[in-house]
């Protein structure tokens, strides 16, 4: 798959779909990083990172506290990178209107191109990844993040990639059998919404 350089790219589905899984594989991830990583000029910025960068430093907080401190350190990880001028491939579970518009303002602010990469797995993988994974979301979150999803794609799937300027959907076969994600200075025009 190939990006424009310089570029924010937010890969995003539902929890459990295979995101991290598949950064881990691109890119080596470990899954123990507390800190994006960087591979010549892309940065490669998982949430599960900023979760872990504050494990056991936020226990005497409630949940939502706990989860909104993860989730600005996050967008300010996201906001480093793209000031570095680095084009970015970015994990985010929440597809909500409300943190995809904070996206495409934050690229905007950089001047870097916003693009959706959608993990479309069917909602009993997603559960079943999240078992595999050993991190079970509460039945209401996920019910939530189903809603949200759904309209994404149905969105998506009707040609309106809004607010990113294109999305692309991938399902677990595809994401299973994808080699690289470039960002390449004469991408101008890659990856216009479809599947």
């Amino acid at each position: 798959m190939e990006y424009p350089s310089g570029s924010l790219v937010v890969l995003t589905g539902l929890p459990g779909a295979g995101k991290t899984t598949l950064l881990r594989r691109l890119y080596g991830l470990q899954g123990v990083e507390s800190v994006p990583v960087t591979i010549g000029t892309v940065a490669v910025i998982d949430s599960f990172q900023s979760k872990q960068h504050w494990y056991g430093r936020l226990a005497w907080a409630p949940q939502p506290v706990r989860r909104a401190v993860v989730f600005v350190t996050h967008l300010s990880r996201i906001r480093q990178a793209l000031t570095l001028g680095h084009s970015v491939i970015a994990h985010n579970r929440g597809c909500g209107p409300y943190v995809l518009r904070g996206f495409a303002w934050l690229a905007r602010r950089h001047r870097a191109g916003f693009h959706l990469l959608l993990l479309d797995a069917p909602p009993e993988v997603a559960l079943a990844g999240q078992q595999t994974r050993g991190r079970v979301v509460a039945p209401r979150t996920f019910a939530r993040h189903q809603r949200r999803w759904e309209s994404l794609l149905t969105r998506v799937k009707g040609g309106d990639p809004a607010p990113a300027s294109g999305a692309y959907i991938m399902d677990r076969a595809g994401a299973d059998v994808l080699q690289e994600i470039v960002f390449d200075e004469r991408s101008a025009n890659a990856q216009s919404t479809g599947r």
